[in-house]
């Protein structure tokens, strides 16, 4: 399970969590025994806990030691002193050997408070010739314990005798249960406390204080427990989750334009979104449900076998029944769960195409149509997740109703044993309890095991993106080192370059050979199509080539590192992107720090100041994700000074200045001209007007350079260049080049 793997990193979190859930459980389990005692101790005994009396009267007392075996009679003799009222008050030795004394003073004690059987059980001793038993019983049969201790005073009778008498009254109770016994002897303690004027309703409610007093303890330790279980599991998810998303923002942030590509920038989203989310929500129940459960469940299972063992059945069964109902959910709502997370995906990806395209489809009037799109890939989702939510609604009515029955059940089967005397009412309480408790335990796994899977393909996704590695590598050893520091600008060396975006598929660019030298403008023209800004991607190195080499300052850019490398390079993309900020953040975007003065300069140069003075608030303005709230030209003037700013000694620019006006695009290569002149220069553009007095040109047709040199020469020699040129410009704008 990939997200137990994560846990990995909170061993301490997750080892506090499981003392912390064995605490809870401890608490949990606790409470259905205190339930069972206050009605068993509290309601039904009157809040005597034990049959050995606390304190009896001398009588009672001689009566049990007489009916009491030799050892028996040791133990009490031990056990209890005679306080100055004649009374018999149980020391110090008695409490702490209490369980033992129980057991030895049971049968006497219920004998001396109903005799009865006791009565019945020597009758038929009489009249065998023993004069001993003269006169025991009274005409009613009871039996005359003080004549009876009299004779046994006087030595009529005889120990053998009287023990004799205790194992005929043993046989008489043969057919009860010995806890029954222990029933009756608690009910002969308290003929006995009440016979000695002792307050019973004030020791009835003392016990059911004190032990409500317990129960509040346990319960708030218990809630304690669960709140920093709750804290700890949340706090150790969140951070798992953060830890996650900052993994996989720095891994796609590494990868190339390839591997985004490959994922989709939609599917790259969910999985850093809603995946991460699914992973953290599923973690924290992870670790407050899934380790709590077979604690509980375990927990549970020992209260029970020492509540009572012969009803354990019914709770296997329950089991059983739940386990059948679980695999049949799991079987069913499984494949729809593994399919919602690609559902996701296609909903994404269809509402970023709609929200970014916007404009095209209004202009095309195609509304109807991605409404219908979105309507189509929203309403798979809808009928998966309404699928899965009927499932899992199914088995919560299912359960109570398996919970309900195994109540019933315990009920019907515990009556009979209370019937025979087997157990107690608080005790079928607290096995009631101890079922649900069990129940619930196995309902937690299997809802989590609903679950997890789901999870599982979350996690799957996310590792995926994480374990896959860049096309585009740093080197071992970097050479940025063999850089000519001193240099105002650097060469670009295209070595009989041959790239394609993919292995399988026709080259991109082949044998391109030609080189960018500083303090010179390198413009590269050619139809669309052609790979023109495939040749600035692999100067920025955004993929590797296939054949030969890039080489900037003589380096080759895969013997240079990625960070070291685009910090000689300044790039303005063809798609002129800006980040949400100021204009000042904007054109700072390299450097945080950057002072006012190189700022207004690198705007200067692009000709943005007219705009940004026009604005209330100067370099304060703000910009909206994208650029959105300036114009394209705009827009494309930012993004160029934002690469002025920089202290790259190569400036590419990418189709830069599609969107600037014939006048701005002169004034602004005038300024670059100027302000650039040692740096080196290299110009995408798609207008002649734009490369006119470029040093060297660069013509490419379908990916194969067809042309290197100046204007002049190219309108010679070049057939493609002078097709271009003459579509675009008159003779006379041609003329005009040529003799600049």
């Amino acid at each position: 399970m990939r997200i137990i793997g994560y846990l990995k990193q909170s061993k301490v979190a997750v080892a506090l969590i499981v003392a912390l859930l064995i605490v809870q459980a401890f608490a949990d389990l606790s409470l259905p025994r205190y339930t069972s005692d206050l009605v068993d101790v509290g309601i039904q005994q009157g809040g005597i806990e034990d049959c050995s009396p606390s304190v009896m009267s001398s009588d009672t007392f001689n009566y049990i030691c007489m009916l009491a075996s030799d050892d028996d009679e040791q133990l009490l003799r031990s056990s209890y002193e005679q306080d100055s009222d004649g009374n018999f008050t149980l020391a110090k030795q008695g409490t702490e050997q209490r369980k033992e004394l129980d057991s030895a003073i049971a049968l006497p004690l219920v004998v001396v408070h109903f005799s009865d059987q006791m009565a019945e059980s020597l009758g038929g001793q009489q009249g065998e010739g023993s004069p001993a038993f003269d006169g025991v019983s009274d005409v009613s049969g009871d039996f005359d314990l003080p004549q009876l201790y009299a004779a046994y005073q006087a030595g009529a009778i005889s120990k053998d005798q009287v023990e004799e008498a205790m194992t005929q009254a043993q046989k008489a109770f043969g057919s009860i249960d010995e806890s029954l016994i222990q029933q009756q002897a608690i009910m002969a303690t308290k003929a006995e406390y009440e016979q000695l004027g002792i307050d019973m309703g004030a020791m009835q409610m003392n016990y059911l204080v004190r032990l409500g007093a317990q129960m509040l303890g346990v319960a708030a330790l218990m809630m304690v427990a669960s709140i920093a279980v709750g804290f700890i599991a949340s706090r150790t998810a969140a951070k798992t989750a953060r830890g996650l998303r900052e993994r996989l923002f720095e891994k796609v942030i590494s990868f190339s334009d390839a591997e985004v590509q490959s994922f989709s920038a939609a599917s790259l989203i969910t999985r850093g979104t809603n995946d991460i989310q699914q992973i953290q929500m599923v973690m924290v129940m992870l670790l407050r449900m899934v380790l709590y459960s077979p604690i509980l469940a375990i927990g549970g299972i020992v209260m029970v076998s020492q509540t009572n063992v012969s009803m354990s059945w019914i709770i296997v069964l329950a089991v059983v029944v739940i386990a059948i109902i679980i695999g049949i959910l799991m079987a069913v709502a499984m494949p729809k769960f593994k399919m919602m997370q690609k559902l996701i995906d296609r909903v994404n990806l269809v509402s970023r195409e709609m929200l970014t395209g916007l404009s095209v489809i209004r202009a095309f009037d195609r509304q109807q149509y991605e409404e219908e799109r979105f309507d189509k890939a929203s309403t798979a989702l809808y009928r998966t997740q309404l699928f899965t939510n009927r499932t899992m609604a199914f088995m919560m009515p299912t359960m109570m109703l398996v919970m309900n029955a195994v109540s019933v059940l315990i009920v019907w089967v515990g009556g009979t044993y209370i019937d025979a005397g087997t157990i107690q009412t608080g005790d079928m309480i607290a096995f009631i309890t101890y079922s649900m408790v069990i129940v619930m335990s196995f309902l937690m796994i299997g809802m989590i095991a609903i679950m997890l899977p789901r999870a599982d393909v979350a996690a799957r996704r996310v590792n995926e993106v994480l374990e896959t590695e860049s096309s585009i590598a740093d080197p071992v050893q970097s050479k940025a080192c063999e850089l000519d520091s001193g240099a105002e600008g650097l060469t670009v060396q295209f070595d009989h370059v041959t790239f394609a975006y993919d292995k399988d598929s026709s080259p991109v660019l082949e044998n391109i050979d030609f080189t960018a030298e500083p303090g010179q403008t390198t413009a590269i023209i050619g139809p669309t199509g052609s790979g023109k800004s495939s040749i600035i991607k692999l100067v920025e190195r955004f993929y590797d080539v296939a054949d030969g080499a890039v080489r900037v300052g003589g380096v080759d850019v895969r013997d240079m590192k990625q960070g070291e490398l685009r910090k000689e390079l300044g790039y303005v993309p063809q798609k002129a992107f800006l980040f949400s900020g100021t204009i000042g953040s904007t054109i700072a975007y390299s450097d945080e720090a950057m002072d006012e003065k190189r700022i207004r300069s690198a705007a200067e140069i692009a000709q943005a100041t007219e705009f940004i003075d026009a604005k209330a608030e100067g370099m304060q303005a703000a910009i909206s994700q994208g650029g959105t709230n300036v114009s394209g030209g705009q827009r494309q003037r930012l993004s160029i000074a934002r690469a002025l700013a920089t202290d790259a000694r190569v400036l590419l620019f990418d189709d830069s200045f599609s969107a600037l006006d014939y006048a701005t695009d002169a004034k602004l290569r005038h300024a670059l001209s100027q302000n650039a002149a040692g740096k080196t220069v290299i110009v995408v553009a798609q207008r002649i007007s734009t490369v006119l007095n470029a040093d060297k040109i660069v013509v490419l047709e379908e990916g194969k350079m067809v042309g290197c040199g100046t204007h002049s020469e190219l309108m010679k020699a070049c057939p493609t260049y002078r097709e271009i040129a003459e579509s675009q410009l008159s003779e006379e704008e041609l003329k005009g080049g040529d003799e600049q």
